[in-house]
């Protein structure tokens, strides 16, 4: 079975990589996987059957394309369809709603899991303190102590705060898009010593959960049809 996971961007992907080939690890099956990292967010077309913009290049923008191309391609047994988008300032629920209505629509069973970080993918990173600690032996506690999971709050500014202390102020007047490549940074040094057992935010265990769940289900079909 192949699993294909989107995802908004590289930092994101950078985690993903890490907790899906974690996650693998200890299943049963043997699975490829891709990361498919793209350049934002985007938004949802006015119209889903049309052809996606010239340079169209965010997850959102072409999600309806690529799910019906998955669709036409791929079995419904021999594929796992993940998508993981941060909800930023909107309600993530929303964003679920959003997303899977898309795949619903023209995605002809096939099965999916869907991922919402409650405003960013640094909430998941937040969420496992001990990785932090590993990956940044100087790192702020306190910012960490005072940081509630999955809070709206500035996520990102708040691991930049943990990192750098005061000198984060600075990266975080400058904001996008330079920030950008500070965050890949961080989740290269942090994913590696994630833990998903222990992670901490609801989020990030709602996915697992969901992951595990459909996984499960796409095992036993496996068989049968063996």
């Amino acid at each position: 079975m192949h699993i294909e996971v989107l995802c908004e961007d590289k930092s994101g992907s950078v985690v993903l990589e890490h907790i899906i080939a974690t996650w693998l690890a200890d299943r049963k099956s043997a699975c490829s996987f891709e990361i498919r990292a793209h350049r934002g967010k985007g938004r949802l077309p006015n119209d889903y059957m049309a052809k996606p913009m010239r340079f169209a290049s965010g997850l959102m923008d072409l999600l309806p394309a690529k799910v019906r191309a998955y669709a036409e391609i791929f079995r419904p047994e021999d594929l796992l369809l993940i998508i993981v988008m941060d909800s930023d300032d909107e309600s993530a629920d929303k964003i679920y709603v959003d997303l899977e209505r898309v795949v619903q629509k023209f995605g002809q069973r096939i099965p999916y899991v869907i991922g919402v970080s409650v405003e960013e993918m640094e909430s998941w990173l937040l969420g496992d303190r001990q990785a932090l600690l590993k990956a940044f032996p100087e790192i702020h506690r306190t910012v960490l102590d005072n940081y509630e999971q999955d809070s709206i709050c500035g996520t990102w500014e708040v691991l930049a705060r943990a990192i750098y202390g005061r000198e984060a102020e600075r990266l975080i007047r400058i904001g996008y898009p330079a920030v950008g490549q500070y965050k890949y940074e961080w989740a290269s040094r942090i994913a590696p010593f994630m833990q998903l057992e222990q992670n901490q935010s609801p989020s990030f265990q709602k996915f697992l959960k969901k992951l595990n769940r459909i996984m499960n289900k796409q095992e036993q079909s496996f068989v049968k049809i063996q």
